[in-house]
């Protein structure tokens, strides 16, 4: 079977793909493997009770359970869901949008997907646009998504080293470089992998870069404001009429329903529709059905405030204690600040091997782990800091994640020689 260039490109291995599979295997196939590499959830009992009684009454109510599973909703998403959201967060920081600014895909990495490839890559004019990342690491899931070579480019963060085996990332502005072939920028707040969060002052100097060059400032805000609302630092939602935010339901609990929410101006949603209509027909329906409900009875803040954003927190620091009494304190590791998301991102500097081998070595004593490299996206493979990093989840139950930390604890000592 020959494949095209874009059949070879897509049946490849890569960051993601790999990530998915270990995820397939741990929750699927190998129950005895310490899972702490994807972005699934926690399960929170508050949360699923409520996702229980929410699909308990529109499956009771004959007309709610057709809309849900009898019928396509149009190419930009359930109407009543989309004015929803639209109301909520018109209420929550007084924007001014309409069910015209929302679209809804099947989950924000498809999203994701349609929005790099409609603003960059090949233009009519046969020039090359590209993404441009403020600061890398970022996302893996972005890594593979263009059509084209060369389709990222990214800026080195600036490092600050807080003591306490903390350290955290900061965009350098006085490296950012935005020239005519940038597309876009885009950031994750809060960052997917590392857990930082862009303060507001970061947020704002971007927005204007991207106006001056009237390039759009792409948020990712799948475990932010305002919900799921997993942050453990101050911020300000950020939206206008040049900013594409993408929202999701995966991190409320909901990674199964695939839905991703954009917010965009309307000229870019309707663009958005058009693409969505060819690659996906039209939106799924369970997400929106659960969705529009929490909305209307006015449950997903208290969700997010009383029981998603305190279970995280908690977490948070309560397991960056229990690490750094696992590690060897001679040992020179960081563990990026963690302001949100539910990650934490070890430096390992100076690490005698990649963390490609380290996550191996984890993987043969069934701890899953997700390796550093394929998160430094549009950046110098040659970079050292790039292949001393890990990503750790602490989303699973505690004693799993206490026996977790205690092999990779064992398994770094190995690496350094200790």
């Amino acid at each position: 079977m020959k494949l095209s260039a874009f059949g070879e490109k897509f049946a490849a291995s890569s960051g993601i793909v790999a990530l998915m599979d270990d995820l397939g295997v741990a929750l699927n196939e190998n129950p005895n493997a310490i899972f702490m590499g994807g972005g699934n959830p926690a399960r929170i009992q508050a949360v699923e009770d409520c996702y229980q009684q929410t699909l308990e009454e529109i499956l009771a109510d004959p007309e709610l359970r057709h809309n849900m599973l009898g019928i396509y909703q149009s190419p930009q998403g359930d109407l009543e869901f989309r004015i929803e959201i639209a109301n909520y967060l018109n209420g929550q920081f007084d924007w001014p949008l309409t069910a015209s600014n929302i679209s809804v895909c099947n989950g924000s990495q498809s999203a994701f997907f349609l929005i790099f490839n409609m603003l960059a890559g090949a233009m009519p004019d046969g020039s090359q646009r590209h993404i441009q990342l403020p600061l890398s690491p970022e996302y893996l899931g972005y890594a593979d998504a263009g059509l084209s070579h060369d389709f990222f480019r990214a800026t080195k963060p600036a490092i600050e080293l807080l003591g306490d085996h903390l350290f955290k990332y900061h965009i350098d502005f006085e490296q950012l470089t935005v020239t005519d072939s940038t597309a876009a920028l885009c950031v994750s707040r809060p960052t997917n992998p590392t857990g930082n969060v862009l303060s507001d002052e970061e947020i704002a100097r971007l927005d204007l870069l991207a106006r001056q060059h009237d390039i759009p400032l792409i948020i990712d805000g799948a475990y932010g404001l305002p919900f799921p609302n997993i942050l453990f630092s101050d911020a300000t939602p950020h939206w206008n009429d040049n900013t594409i935010l993408l929202l999701s339901l995966s991190k409320l609990g909901l990674p199964g329903a695939r839905t991703g929410i954009i917010v965009a101006s309307e000229e870019f949603s309707r663009a958005l529709s058009n693409a969505n209509t060819i690659s996906s027909l039209a939106c799924g329906t369970l997400g929106p059905a659960i969705g529009k409900r929490l909305l209307a009875k006015r449950v997903i803040d208290p969700l997010c405030k009383q029981h998603i954003q305190p279970f995280y927190a908690e977490r948070a620091q309560r397991y960056i204690d229990l690490f750094r009494r696992v590690m060897n304190p001679e040992l020179p590791y960081h563990v990026h600040k963690p302001e949100g998301a539910f990650f934490l991102w070890l430096w390992l500097d100076q690490l005698p091997i990649s963390s490609q081998a380290l996550y191996k070595r984890l993987k043969a004593r069934d701890v899953l782990v997700v390796p550093g490299e394929p998160f430094f996206i549009g950046l110098d493979s040659n970079w050292p800091h790039a292949h001393q990093c890990l990503r750790i989840s602490y989303a699973q139950d505690e004693q799993s994640v206490r026996r977790g930390f205690e092999i990779i604890a064992d398994e770094v000592e190995r690496a350094y020689g200790r």
